[in-house]
């Protein structure tokens, strides 16, 4: 590259950084997220009364059993005496229902003893030591990418290790975080692997292809082929956002936290036999109870492991175990434990850590929950799925617009089953009658329902991700964490809708027996 070159390269860098160190001072001067999350939910019910004047509301319809049903909502108010007894109502129940409460609670308990036993420091030493620098960042994100198997768990426990690695590396524990964070949210959907989101959208897809065709059934395995050509592509664009952008932004890391490297001891090496073997144990006891035909936790009505099988509705637990059990093991073998007071201590400690997030995660849940109630985020749905249709749009330009909409209104109703289940009825049909399957739109969807993820402060576990920010740098904030997002989500959004416009005009398939076209 010639000089000029360089300096212009350069320079662009320079632009963009000084563009998110503005995203980022103008978030972080705002209140403490848990304030932020206060005046958000005081926000909502002003303005929740302000649309109830004015009458909005919104249409569309769902699909239940093959027959459609034209359902309305109108924006409720906050600020009537119903509304008023919500609020009241609701607050504790708005809490400990938040989703990512009970998960992250559960999952700490095991992997505090984990920690607390020395078991993750000494096995995270015994993968630095054996994997190549350059890997690594590759590696974190093609895990966050392939964790959206088992749910929400790479959330809590992917998001928080992919920190403390990076920092074992010694690198930023903030461009871990930021690389795990990628693959597990911004990349949801893809996977080498079938998982729990593909049946639950296929259902609604099938449902909303039977307006036209009563016979129509959408598989889980619709987006297959796609779905792993994506799992290559996010993991390749995440490596380069976290080595060309985040990273070189963050600069060296200077926090209280530090590593040591230090050649493991007999202790250590003892404590990890006894770990490996209590993981064997456990995956053993595991797949007996999945493999056998009728096994206890297969769904007993299908006879699938994955599903609403009670592996997968139960998938928080077998990773608190996952984690404790080895944990324990490493503590005896290392001479970590004594005593079982020893086990309740470092899951007391793992506790005694959380109380800023729970403190977030009431006035996230209270947020989230009015936003709900007010149907405000419903009727954003409605109103995008009525935009698209008033373009008049078609091929794919249609489509790019249709991943667009879609991303946007990820920003304010995380949860992919119910945006679909309000988008799927208006726009499988319409582009049926264009050509297009019900899978295809549906792969469309999965798109711009994932890059967003990351930057949304709606987004169940973005308070549990800026609270994990804030373990590395206490002033970091939301608008630390949506600075160091931005990227991510921008280079998702791009690459990802350049590889299905790739598959769009060469035609491929992009499931199982499925195409494009009708």
């Amino acid at each position: 590259m010639s000089t000029s070159n360089k300096a212009e390269a350069n320079k662009k860098r320079s632009l963009l950084n000084r563009f998110l160190d503005a995203v980022e001072r103008g978030g972080n001067a705002l209140p403490h997220p848990a304030t932020l999350f206060l005046l958000f939910s005081m926000a909502v019910v002003f303005i929740s009364e302000l649309c109830f004047r004015a009458g909005v509301s919104a249409q569309y319809t769902t699909v239940s059993k093959g027959e459609s049903q034209v359902v309305v909502k109108n924006a409720i108010s906050l600020m009537n005496a119903d509304g008023i007894r919500y609020m009241f109502s609701s607050a504790v129940s708005n809490f400990t229902g938040f989703a990512p409460l009970g998960t992250v609670l559960v999952a700490m308990l095991g992997v505090g003893v984990a920690e607390g036993t020395g078991f993750i420091g000494a096995l995270i030493r015994k993968v630095v030591m054996g994997t190549p620098k350059q890997l690594i960042t590759i590696v974190v994100v093609f895990l966050g990418v392939m964790s959206n198997v088992a749910s929400d768990a790479g959330y809590v426990v992917l998001v928080p290790l992919g920190a403390i690695i990076f920092m074992n590396f010694g690198r930023h524990p903030l461009a871990g975080l930021a690389a795990a964070f990628a693959g597990v949210s911004g990349g949801f959907s893809a996977n080498l692997l079938v998982g729990t989101i593909d049946p639950l959208l296929g259902g609604i897809s099938t449902e909303a292809a039977r307006i036209l065709d009563p016979s129509y059934n959408v598989l889980a395995t619709a987006n297959y082929y796609f779905m792993v050509a994506s799992t290559f592509l996010i993991s390749f664009i995440g490596w380069f956002v976290v080595e060309k952008i985040v990273e070189p932004r963050l600069g060296e890391y200077s926090g209280s936290h530090k590593v040591s490297l230090d050649e493991q001891t007999a202790e250590e090496r003892r404590g990890l036999r006894f770990a490996t073997i209590s993981i064997v144990i456990f995956v053993g006891i595991m797949l007996a109870m999945l493999l056998p035909e009728g096994g206890i936790l297969r769904d007993q009505a299908t006879g699938e492991i994955l599903g609403r099988s009670p592996f997968v509705t139960s998938i928080v637990t077998v990773i608190m175990m996952f984690f404790l059990f080895p944990g324990v093991a490493y503590g005896l073998g290392a001479g970590t434990i004594k005593s079982d007071k020893d086990v309740v201590h470092a899951m007391s400690k793992s506790m005694s850590t959380m109380g800023g997030y729970l403190v977030l995660a009431f006035f996230a849940a209270q947020f989230i929950k009015y936003f709900s109630y007010t149907n405000l985020g419903v009727i954003l749905a409605a109103k995008g799925a009525e935009f698209l249709q008033a373009i008049n749009f078609t091929g794919l330009p249609l489509i790019i617009a249709f991943i667009l909409v879609s991303a946007f209104i990820n920003l304010f109703i995380g949860s992919a089953s119910a945006k679909w289940a309000i988008m799927a009825p208006v726009f499988i049909p319409m582009l049926m009658q264009m050509g297009f399957t019900p899978e295809f739109t549906q792969v469309a969807y999965r798109i711009g329902d994932s890059t967003t993820n990351i930057i949304s402060p709606l987004m169940s576990y973005f308070a549990v991700i800026v609270a994990f920010a804030q373990a590395y740098d206490e002033d970091a904030g939301i608008g630390t964490l949506i600075s160091t997002m931005l990227p991510f989500s921008v280079c998702f959004l791009l690459g990802w809708t350049a590889l299905l416009a790739i598959w769009f005009t060469l035609g491929l398939p992009i499931g199982i027996g499925v195409g494009i076209h009708m």
